[in-house]
């Protein structure tokens, strides 16, 4: 069957209705054509303005986190470069202030290795939050052991480029 054969039989079709049939169709068919309509534009549209209050403070926030991110990187890109050799004797100082007896400190080029014994955690964090400040390392290996007294194992830092 063709599209004008189907075409002349739904007119055929439309003419032996009653009016008042026809009247009924044509409301059915609004009526299925309006819920179309509703499903595939009107809802979505509908769904995503509710959302979008919500969306919209999560994307801020996530900017605000991102731009606060970016200045810490401009300022610490602004801050001038430490020696490697100050950097050292940071490292030595901040360990014999905070973890006497505790650490040991070998340098071997570029790296500098931490051999911790019986370290309490808040001493660690402490302790790499002070020197990855002022000597610019940054931790490039560590392992790490629990033991009764604390923190037994080593931590490799990578020393600032000279």
């Amino acid at each position: 069957m063709t599209t004008a054969n189907t075409l002349a039989s739904l007119r055929q079709a439309w003419s032996r209705l009653a009016l008042r049939e026809r009247r009924l169709v044509a409301l059915a068919l609004a009526v299925v054509l309006a819920g179309l309509l509703w499903s595939l534009a009107v809802a979505p549209a509908l769904g995503v303005l509710r959302t979008a209050p919500v969306r919209l403070a999560e994307l801020d926030r996530q900017l605000q986190s991102m731009q606060d991110l970016a200045a810490q990187a401009r300022a610490l890109q602004g801050r001038a470069p430490v020696p490697r050799d100050d950097a050292v004797r940071t490292l030595e100082s901040a360990l014999q202030q905070r973890m006497p007896g505790r650490a040991q400190l070998s340098r071997a080029g570029d790296r500098v290795t931490v051999t911790l014994s019986g370290v309490q955690p808040r001493m660690l964090a402490q302790w790499l939050g002070q020197v990855r400040d002022a000597s610019r390392v940054s931790v490039q290996q560590a392992r790490l052991t629990r033991s009764p007294a604390g923190w037994d194992g080593s931590v490799v830092l990578q020393l600032p480029p000279e």
